[in-house]
């Protein structure tokens, strides 16, 4: 039956499938966007090369996304499935390189349905998603680079390597594994120097945001290094935290270690670190887990589940490429089979917890406040609204919500200067604090006070 399929359709079917379903799902279960995702729509009113949490990246794509499509809940759950499908698309092709049988290729792609990191929460775009294709073709065009040694392949690696920091800094990891892998290939003289073609892109991608952190003394590696718990720790917390991410990751995995155990007959491998594919797959699947694992342990920090998103992105590409003897096709039916139920599971489960769950952030009424603070608006001022200022979620969503699309701000201390005097504003934040400052109108809405100012009507 698997051989009369065309297994590369059934690979694009697969993809099409994932992309639709995860973009209908929380399009149809939530009446709000997620956190992470209103906090890079605000970003994206208000571009930089980078912000108070994050560098610049999530913050881009979405903004692009807002000029096509606007206040549509479903484009960026589109978005993150985009940058899901594209991840996917780049093993596909990576594992290409690896074996001639095409059940091997989607194998390899399949597996990773069995990571809940690329199913139940990529709705929620967010910098963790944004890595995901940069992960990908970062590895890649390192590997063509490996293969092929052309001057193309080594600037695009270092070109999607620079957009990866800019994603998340924690992308680091790969390009200290890739590091790793690079001294021994040149130790084994296996490699030229060619490779440093690369570093003229990632430098030139990362100037920008450079300059941006030494004008905001590096308010986001300050906020990186406080959102671990870094100067809070007690000696047990060496132990503790490393072991806590150890059975959090673990436990994470185990349906993908499920699917595994349905496909290979005899779990009998010989690790030959001769085999150069081998030693580059252990390399991007092992050392930056090892790598962030051993971080934790040296600092006492706490590594948090979702940053580990992009990190298992080729581990079905390594354990099919480690036991591609030991597949077993005659127990494919099993495999299939509980493919098909994980498939289904995971989007029903979510559409449960998002239909039954109370008080979730994308139960929040964001469009019909922003429909109450127009209304107000309209009712007392000529001018249009151009500025919301507050924290991302409340100011954000206004930002996100109301017709003119207002620039945020989360404060406007030493930035007057940037503002349209014959701009409207709206303040958002703690009501008491605002009804007693407030200079225009003063309005409460779920407990969160706004403060109008603008251009009376006369």
């Amino acid at each position: 039956m698997v051989k009369k399929i065309d297994i590369k359709n059934l690979f694009y079917i697969f993809i099409t499938f994932h992309l639709i379903i995860w973009t209908l799902v929380p399009t149809l279960t939530n009446k709000n966007l997620p956190l992470d995702t209103i906090e890079a729509l605000a970003w994206g009113s208000n571009l930089d090369w980078g912000f108070n949490k994050h560098p610049p990246t999530s913050a881009f794509l979405v903004e692009i996304f807002y000029n096509i499509f606007g206040s549509q809940d479903w484009a960026y759950y589109l978005l993150s499935q985009l940058c899901v499908i594209i991840a996917f698309f780049i093993v596909w092709k990576l594992s290409e390189d690896f074996f001639k049988n095409k059940i091997n290729c989607l194998i390899s792609v399949l597996l990773l349905e069995g990571i809940y990191f690329y199913n139940y929460t990529t709705p929620e775009f967010n910098v963790y998603i944004s890595e995901l294709p940069f992960w990908a073709l970062t590895v890649f065009f390192c590997w063509k680079g490996f293969r092929n040694n052309k001057n193309s392949d080594w600037f695009l690696f270092g070109f999607f390597a620079g957009l990866g920091i800019l994603s998340h800094y924690l992308f680091i990891y790969l390009l200290f594994a890739i590091d790793i892998f690079f001294l021994y290939m040149i130790f084994k003289k296996k490699i030229n120097f060619k490779c440093l073609i690369s570093v003229i892109p990632f430098l030139l991608v990362l100037l920008p945001h450079i300059i941006w952190l030494t004008e905001n003394n590096y308010t986001t590696i300050t906020y990186g290094l406080h959102r671990t718990g870094t100067g809070d720790q007690i000696f047990l917390d060496h132990f503790y935290h490393p072991v806590i991410f150890f059975i959090k990751q673990f436990g994470i995995i185990i349906p993908f270690f499920l699917l595994v155990f349905l496909l290979v007959s005899k779990f009998k491998f010989k690790l030959n670190l001769k085999d150069q594919n081998l030693l580059f797959l252990l390399t991007i699947n092992i050392i930056p887990v090892f790598l962030i694992f051993l971080t934790s342990m040296i600092l006492g920090v706490k590594i948090r589940t979702m940053w580990m998103t992009p990190f298992y992105l080729f581990l079905g590409l390594l354990f099919v490429y480690i036991f591609q003897k030991q597949i077993n096709l005659n127990k494919i039916k099993s495999f299939i089979l509980t493919f098909i139920i994980l498939f289904i599971l995971s989007p029903f489960s979510y559409s449960y917890v998002s239909i039954t769950k109370d008080n979730k952030r994308t139960d929040y009424p964001g469009k019909e406040i922003a429909e109450l603070v127009e209304r107000r608006w309209s009712k007392n001022f000529s001018n249009e609204i151009k500025y919301v200022i507050g924290d991302e979620w409340h100011a954000g969503n206004l930002s996100y919500h109301l017709i003119s699309r207002p620039i945020w701000f989360e404060n406007i201390e030493n930035k007057t200067h940037n503002l349209d005097i014959n701009g409207g504003v709206v303040y958002t934040g703690n009501a008491e604090v605002l009804k007693q400052v407030c200079p225009g109108i003063y309005g409460k809405i779920k407990n969160q006070g706004f403060c109008m100012i603008g251009n009376q009507r006369k």
